[in-house]
């Protein structure tokens, strides 16, 4: 008879977690940013109006930003210069050691057309992000960076992050260099292209890669923040 009792506990307890749905074993996660939102983005294009020339004598570290919103077709083409494929081979921007490829590309959106806010991940594969948080994390970032304000006042965040071991399995200790490399040629590749499309960014090194890892809760290591948006009046 206990057994049977306990059967029917067991039963109620699955019914009730069913009812509920995945947000309701998720602490204090939503259900909303639990479900997996694919968000396909416009083709890239491969001709810009600026020269490389021009880009490379105009880049300068920005770090006041206007409060206007970034278009979706601009963060299509910053990640795609960051770490977007570039032939049928898989080959991307950005060179890779052994093209193992450690890189991760997070957009951290705060206003952005047609985006809600909350945290993306670029796949490069499907030119594509897929949503992994709810809400804006600009501002959890901005703290994180020893209170970088303007991190925060930009409409939205890349975020270049690394697995080494994609790398160090191949070519040992060594391969940590080859990621920081690698993860250098990217954030070149986003600084010049902000540069082509009117728009502004700066390098940030100087902020908790613990805290940084806890707020977006990533696996990846991050190594640059990357906070984008249009180039404000100087101060």
């Amino acid at each position: 008879m206990r057994g049977n009792n306990l059967l029917v506990v067991a039963g109620v307890v699955v019914a009730l977690c069913w009812n509920q749905g995945p947000g309701a074993v998720a602490g204090d996660k939503t259900m909303d940013n639990l479900e997996t939102t694919i968000v396909k983005l416009t083709k890239p294009r491969l001709k810009g109006e600026m020269s490389v020339e021009e880009t490379l004598g105009r880049r300068r570290s920005v770090r006041n930003f206007s409060a206007q919103a970034l278009s979706l077709a601009e963060v299509s083409q910053l990640l795609w210069a960051a770490q977007g494929v570039t032939n049928e081979m898989g080959h991307r921007t950005a060179p890779s050691a052994g093209a193992t490829f450690p890189l991760a590309c997070y957009l951290a959106a705060g206003a952005v057309e047609g985006l809600a806010p909350g945290l993306y991940l670029y796949r490069p594969a499907g030119h594509e992000l897929e949503r992994m948080l709810a809400g804006d994390k600009r501002g959890a970032l901005a703290h994180a960076a020893l209170n970088q304000h303007f991190i925060a006042e930009a409409p939205a965040v890349v975020v270049i992050a690394a697995d080494f071991q994609r790398t160090t399995r191949r070519y040992g200790d060594r391969g940590r260099h080859y990621v920081f490399m690698e993860a250098g040629h990217a954030g070149q590749n986003v600084h010049l292209q902000c540069e082509s499309l009117g728009l502004g960014t700066v390098c940030i090194g100087a902020f908790n890669e613990r805290v940084v890892q806890k707020i977006l809760e990533m696996a990846e290591e991050p190594l640059y923040l990357m906070p984008v948006g249009r180039k404000g009046t100087t101060r």
